[in-house]
């Protein structure tokens, strides 16, 4: 948990959660900035992992949105902090672009055991926050379905059993699968393998996938790579990938779950988890 002797970190963390929060539409009062904030022009910049600037930014422009309409209020809070998570960090900036438009969940967390199967299921059950404060994307956090499946859209398998639904990736396989997660499962009209940004969009794979360093390495639940480390995912698009399936069955709040693509990041500090769902 950061604290003031990083004090752009620990405000701009609280001040992502607290957006987060009237974004759901929590009435509560914003909290104050911590006191170790560093005050005008005592520094802090926009960028990675964020500054003063870029809080005070923020507050200024959330002081101008009106509290009525509700409706309204919640879009435009939804809006401001999509702008201050791009702003944040290059990292932010390029998750955003590649998976903010689909059914997708895309999270970071820390390493802590030997078998990194207990950092994924961890990751996968929303128990642990990202490390370095980075986006996490997850269109369920807030989900009634979690009443009743709390990892929902997950079942996840026992701790024992990930590996035995997974197969290694080589890196540039793993940058790829993860750019097929832009396109949608149904009805995809612009797979990225036809895109005029096709380059664009990989770029932005691999600036996520970058992040755990030239040692890691890559799993994923597609069956294409049961006997080989390096399928061609941009070939065959996300409609064309068949995987071992790690979501629940249960049918809740109209949706049916009914395909997915996962790729898994393991270093030795953190483990990354993309996901992409089927749904109708």
């Amino acid at each position: 948990m950061p604290t003031c002797a990083d004090p752009d970190r620990t405000a701009l963390d609280l001040l992502d959660a607290r957006l987060e929060a009237l974004g759901d539409g929590a009435g509560l009062p914003l909290p104050q900035a911590p006191a170790c904030l560093p005050a005008e022009g005592e520094g802090g910049v926009e960028g990675a992992d964020g500054g003063g600037e870029l809080l005070r930014w923020v507050l200024e422009r959330l002081r101008r949105i009106p509290c009525e309409p509700e409706d309204v209020f919640v879009r435009q809070v939804g809006s401001l902090l999509g702008e201050f998570r791009r702003r944040r960090s290059p990292w932010n900036a390029a998750a955003l672009r590649l998976l903010d438009d689909t059914y997708t969940f895309a999270a970071t967390g820390p390493r802590r055991d030997e078998n990194w199967a207990y950092d994924v299921h961890a990751v996968l059950h929303r128990t642990v926050a990202d490390p370095r404060g980075w986006v996490r994307l997850d269109w369920d956090r807030t989900n009634t379905a979690r009443h009743t499946v709390p990892a929902y859209p997950f079942d996840p398998p026992d701790v024992s059993e990930i590996p035995d639904r997974l197969y290694p990736l080589d890196p540039e396989a793993a940058v790829a699968a993860l750019a097929i997660m832009a396109e949608e499962w149904q009805s995809e009209h612009a797979p990225v393998r036809s895109r005029p940004d096709r380059d664009a969009v990989l770029a932005d794979a691999r600036m996520l996938l970058d992040r755990y360093g030239p040692t890691a390495r890559f799993w994923t639940n597609a069956t294409a790579a049961a006997g080989d480390p390096a399928p061609d995912f941009l070939a065959a698009g996300l409609q064309g990938t068949k995987s071992h399936g790690f979501l629940t069955s249960e049918y809740l709040n109209g949706l049916d779950l009914f395909e997915d693509l996962g790729l898994i990041a393991v270093a030795d500090e953190e483990v990354g988890v993309f996901w992409s769902f089927g749904a109708y």
